[in-house]
């Protein structure tokens, strides 16, 4: 998910973060609902839409993601799956025509075979990628295609200060080992996916997210994704003391212009990969 890689979390390390993962809020997360759909539309506009006639949304959230596959996909059934109740009775709310499941990508075990798979900002929380995303692979059609978008950010300053707050504090020891490490950069992907697919596309984007509100905007932000399994560790003082000193190490790593606003830059890392036609 960078350039570089770093050593893996633990088994255990990656089923915390996947439970934590699980407890996330629907709410919460569709707070900045535009810009966390934004990606996922220029995911899917690389995506091969002709012919489609399965496709499903691996870790669907609130299902803002399910519809956009969807909408690309007109005359294709759709389906998503969420290991959180919470998202998938929110994605039931939103698009009772279709079908959403609880269910864990790590344990799935649908054999489709899909024209898409949709993996939205989720499998970052999910370990084992080599073993992973060939099986993905192997749930396709021949032409089908894997997409994915995850999050690229972890040596951008919100991370890092998450994670210097979370060793520098009374709380030190309940947080140790909870900040997500596993990462690969592009070349482990294509290298990964080329001999099972026709066609790897791989690339990289920077949003620059504009958020009214300042330093408070950004730790809102990151409440619905990277600061759950922290808050989800610590008991009800203790978070109130790590989000306010969180939000005040994020009031000087991202000034606000003029007007209040922070410019959050993001980069996230995309994946095309389609399978042959044999």
């Amino acid at each position: 998910m960078t350039e570089k890689t770093t050593a893996a979390s633990t088994d255990k390390d990656a089923n915390r973060h996947a439970d934590n993962h699980a407890d996330w809020h629907a709410k919460q997360y569709m707070l900045f609902e535009n810009e966390r759909t934004r990606p996922v539309r220029d995911l899917l506009a690389a995506v091969p839409a002709e012919g489609a006639r399965l496709a499903v949304d691996i870790g669907c959230g609130p299902g803002n993601s399910t519809e956009v596959l969807a909408a690309r996909l007109p005359g294709a059934t759709v389906s998503g799956i969420d290991s959180s109740a919470d998202m998938i009775a929110a994605a039931r709310q939103r698009l009772p025509q279709y079908r959403f499941d609880v269910s864990d990508i790590s344990t799935w075990d649908a054999r489709g075979p899909y024209d898409v798979i949709l993996a939205n900002a989720v499998l970052q929380w999910v370990p084992d990628h080599e073993r992973l995303f060939p099986a993905l692979i192997g749930k396709l059609a021949q032409g089908g295609s894997l997409a994915v978008q995850m999050p690229d950010n972890l040596d951008e300053p919100a991370h890092r200060l998450l994670r210097e707050v979370a060793a520098d504090g009374p709380w030190a020891h309940k947080l140790k080992g909870v900040e997500r490490t596993t990462r690969h950069g592009p070349g482990w992907y294509y290298a990964l996916l080329k001999p099972l697919c026709a066609r790897v596309d791989v690339w990289r984007t920077v949003y620059h997210h504009p958020l009214a509100g300042g330093a408070d905007a950004v730790v809102e932000w990151f409440k619905g994704s990277a600061l759950r399994p922290f808050l989800a560790a610590l008991d009800d003082t203790e978070r109130q003391a790590f989000l306010q000193r969180y939000r005040d190490e994020i009031a000087k790593a991202y000034p606000a212009l003029a007007d209040g606003t922070v410019l959050l830059p993001f980069p996230r890392l995309f994946i095309v990969a389609t399978r042959e036609v044999r």
